[in-house]
């Protein structure tokens, strides 16, 4: 018998149970994976507390994965038993073990080891996708990422430098700061101490930033406009802070500013496309223009406990949970 991580009805941490789980035969098309490892991620707090819509009657958290193929089922010819795989999926991972659709894998290259796949699937081809596409940076522009000692704001801070990217960030404390400036920040602002936009602001000279990437949602959104240069774009990706309230369409008007609302799976829907962006990140992290941190551990039954920390801000990087 295998073992999940499970939310009968939207809650706190203490929503989350451990318990026994059944896992079927793989069918046409699909792989059955031995989970070793199961990143954390923010969304996965969305999910539990009920921010998010449900995908049934009951919640399996968890937004990415490695592990090994263990049985293919039918009509499955790119993969074999003994693979190597990670993934990202919107929730199922925290258990044991999981039935998947064989062209949502990608297979992992030696360079990578399972615990840094299951920290960067999600995280990395978010990283990619907003630097690439909702607003795609080149040499010489200036950007400012909220959240900057997170997991995806240590990646964006790696990838912006090596695209000859000035990245200004910030975070909470002191020493996430000094983290976010060890990877790739030319500043990092710590917001419980002051304000971000004069800092912003005056690094550039009063000019603004290019684009601001915005993970935090309400209690960044106006800084985050206010620290545009005209014509700038600002990608919100997430709402740690919970969901931006009082927007109004003429806000962009201050300074015919741009506005989009990403989200991951739009970006990876096809397989072609989902592999291509992987290999891009693979490629990043074994010529090393990405280190990836994994900054916490813990035993997958204990996700829980995980769920409380991340939502205190107690986690730096990313963090990793253990079958």
């Amino acid at each position: 018998m295998e073992h999940a991580i499970i939310a009968r009805e939207p809650g706190g941490p203490e929503a989350l149970d451990w318990v026994e789980w059944e896992v079927h035969d793989p069918d046409e098309g699909e792989v059955l994976v031995r989970h070793s490892a199961v990143g954390l991620n923010f969304i996965d707090t969305y999910f539990r507390s009920g921010l998010y819509p449900w995908p049934g009657e009951i919640l399996i958290p968890g937004g990415e994965a490695a592990g090994v193929v263990e049985a293919l089922g039918p009509g499955v010819e790119d993969l074999q038993v003994g693979d190597r795989v990670a993934y990202t999926t919107p929730n199922g991972a925290c258990c044991t073990a999981r039935v998947m659709p064989a062209d949502r894998l990608v297979k992992l290259p030696d360079a990578v080891s399972d615990e840094v796949a299951a920290s960067v699937m999600l995280k990395g081809l978010t990283a990619h996708y907003l630097i690439h596409d909702s607003y795609p940076a080149t040499d010489g522009d200036t950007v400012l990422v909220h959240a900057a000692a997170g997991g995806v704001g240590l990646l964006l801070g790696q990838w912006l430098r090596a695209k000859g990217v000035r990245a200004l960030g910030t975070a909470g404390g002191a020493e996430k700061c000094e983290l976010a400036c060890r990877h790739g920040y030319d500043l990092a602002i710590d917001y419980r101490a002051r304000d971000f936009i004069d800092p912003v602001m005056e690094a550039t000279e009063g000019l603004g930033v290019d684009a601001v990437y915005d993970s935090v949602g309400r209690d960044t959104w106006r800084g985050s406009l206010a620290c545009l240069k005209k014509r700038g774009s600002f990608v919100n990706f997430g709402q740690s802070s919970g969901a931006i309230e009082g927007f109004e369409f003429a806000d962009l008007a201050k300074g015919s500013f741009t506005a989009t609302r990403p989200v991951l799976f739009d970006f990876i829907a096809a397989t072609d496309e989902l592999r291509a962006r992987a290999g891009d990140l693979f490629g990043a992290i074994a010529d090393s223009t990405l280190t990836p941190r994994v900054g916490q551990r813990w035993p997958l039954a204990h996700t829980a406990e995980a769920h409380r920390a991340l939502e205190a801000r107690e986690t730096t990087g990313a963090s990793v949970l253990i079958p």
